[in-house]
């Protein structure tokens, strides 16, 4: 049994890597065989994901102690053997846990956090996989926007100078 300063510092260590990223996966990877579990770590330290097997108890004190996020809506999926992804992507460890189930019966979603958001069971693996990241969406962003003024440009450049010329004129009798 762990000392109480053993739990108290598992505690810390856990706050330390919660506060740290805003995508977080509990997964279910029990039954896996040792061989099968390295693969699992392996594939997650490829992709930058931080994989941590934890105690329930722990980690929703952990969770409890971090002010200014609520992570309650996880705390029901805390049961059985858990292991935490953590990554700075919110689809990664979902594209990860589909390829990996292509051979392996695990691991299983639970419920996953992502930017505050809380999704809870493996139903939601194929929803999680589609999500695009902040950069994707600020991507998309970015081309929409770019759009019109293109269109804009093009429209001014095509005519010349004299429908410029046109525009300035009535606004310019527009603010008389």
């Amino acid at each position: 049994m762990a000392t109480r300063t053993e739990k108290d510092q598992a505690i810390n260590e856990l706050i330390e890597e919660i506060k740290a990223t805003n995508v977080i996966y509990l997964t279910d990877a029990s039954a896996l065989n040792a061989e099968a579990t390295s693969n699992l770590r392996r594939e997650c330290n490829k992709a930058g994901i931080r994989m941590k097997v934890v105690k329930n108890t722990l980690l929703e004190k952990a969770m409890e102690r971090i002010e200014g996020k609520d992570y309650s809506g996880l705390f029901p999926t805390l049961k059985g053997q858990t292991a935490v992804m953590f990554a700075d992507k919110g689809n990664a460890p979902a594209k990860l846990i589909t390829n990996f189930r292509k051979k392996n019966p695990k691991p299983v979603l639970k419920s996953a956090w992502i930017e505050e958001a809380v999704f809870v069971g493996d139903e939601q693996l194929a929803m999680l996989t589609n999500l695009k990241g902040k950069e994707e969406l600020i991507g998309d962003i970015i081309a929409l926007l770019q759009s019109p003024i293109k269109n804009l440009i093009g429209g001014l450049q095509g005519s010349g100078g004299q429908k410029i010329a046109g525009l300035v004129k009535a606004l310019e009798e527009r603010a008389a």
